[in-house]
């Protein structure tokens, strides 16, 4: 299969559109071309292109940033001679003075497919922006690793984010390219805009579901996505982001695990197998021990519980990794009632005051509210989330390209 990227390279008439405009590029680490080029460098070996500019979401666009929530400076490219912008600095948004640098940016972006991934976000604004400055948008598509499922509580209005883009489910199942045209039709934006489609892209089918598996070359797309795995775990394990619950930063396994020093890993991997099985399914469950190096519990020895997703029976319809993580904060909370299981207000979850992280992140209270209440069962939440999911389901088909 080819990617966008690969796809504007190869064919001289897919880029004649862009012959005499300045063009800019977003990328970051994993914009890559199939043989591992790097994006920025593909675009400005091509003679009938014109780069201008460049533009790096969060972590940097070559990957400077290793800790979450870090701003990346402005610089000038070493190689290319052009400005790098960050989109994760003094702003998140483009500038006036940045989009006078350009007339049709590209967005080359590698997603999670998750709403809180903030790159979702970066092209929403520079969607917006290009809008409002006359420019035109290209996204070179790339595979939504997660695949087609969706699952999750819909984004609640007032609880709009750099990781709540808009009223979408945890896990949305699109492209950015066709998550793009959906933020433009859902914000009744008028911009010049055009997808690079990929070619052979199949994401319903095994073994990748999603992502092209030993066809492609997994890039980090951030420091702590660091294999398909966490892909496909990190709808769930991101919420711990706002739990005070290590979700393995600072290890080798970030967000496909999670654990702490004073829980009993075992019991609550039992636990959860009691109280919702069939949330269990599509994965294996397993009891383990790390040390972070930096993060949370740091040199601390944490019990803890890894998300397998990589083995013979993954089941790809079946996997629900947000309500994996969900169950297993209700079977902490109903082990250790007073644990102080969330992080407090005093913790601006990327810089959004006024909300729990846990709220920021689920994009409401409602999932916070199901686990500290003694009385609440599985099937209580999902009475709140599967007409969220269901609803999404029919919003999204119009925007399906694959």
């Amino acid at each position: 299969m080819k990617f966008g990227i690969d796809r504007l390279i190869a064919d001289p008439a897919l880029r004649a559109p862009l012959k005499g405009k300045r063009v800019a590029l977003v990328a970051h680490p994993a914009s890559v071309t199939a043989d591992l080029t790097h994006s920025l460098d593909a675009l400005a070996a091509c003679s009938d292109l014109r780069v201008t500019a460049a533009f790096g979401p969060q972590h940097g666009m070559r990957g400077d940033k290793q800790d979450n929530m870090i701003e990346s400076p402005d610089y000038n490219d070493p190689v290319h001679g052009i400005p790098v912008f960050s989109l994760y600095g003094e702003g998140r948004r483009p500038t006036g003075q940045m989009m006078s640098t350009f007339d049709t940016v590209l967005v080359d972006l590698q997603d999670v497919g998750c709403r809180i991934y903030t790159f979702i976000t970066t092209l929403l604004y520079v969607i917006e922006a290009a809008a409002e400055h006359g420019k035109e948008v290209w996204v070179l598509d790339r595979p939504n690793p997660a695949g087609r499922p969706v699952e999750g509580l819909t984004l609640r209005a007032g609880y709009e984010s750099f990781v709540g883009a808009g009223p979408m489910p945890m896990r949305h199942g699109l492209t950015l390219g066709e998550l793009g045209q959906w933020f433009i039709d859902h914000f009744k934006l008028k911009v010049g805009y055009r997808v690079i489609e990929m070619e052979d892209y199949k994401p319903d089918e095994g073994p990748g579901f999603g992502w092209p598996l030993y066809e492609r070359t997994w890039v980090n797309p951030s420091p702590n996505a660091p294999n398909l795995w966490m892909a496909r775990a990190y709808a769930g394990t991101v919420m711990l982001e706002g739990a005070t619950l290590s979700e393995g930063r600072g290890t080798t396994r970030p967000l496909e695990l999670f654990g702490a020093p004073d829980i009993d890993a075992r019991a609550v991997i039992a636990n959860m197998q009691k109280l919702a099985p069939h949330w269990l399914k599509g994965c294996r469950l397993r009891e383990c021990f790390f040390e972070p190096t930096f993060h949370k519990h740091v040199k601390q020895m944490c019990q803890g519980v890894q998300i397998h997703t990589e083995d013979p029976s993954y089941d790809h319809a079946a996997f629900q990794p947000w309500r994996v993580q969900a169950l297993a904060f209700k079977v902490i909370r109903q082990m250790y009632p007073d644990y102080p299981l969330w992080r407090g207000l005093d913790f601006k979850y990327e810089y959004t005051a006024g909300h729990l992280a846990i709220d920021v992140i689920n994009g409401g209270p409602q999932l916070r509210e199901w686990v500290d209440d003694p009385k609440s069962t599985p099937d209580d939440l999902d009475a709140i989330t599967v007409p969220d999911e269901q609803a999404w389901l029919v919003e999204r088909k119009p925007y399906l390209r694959y």
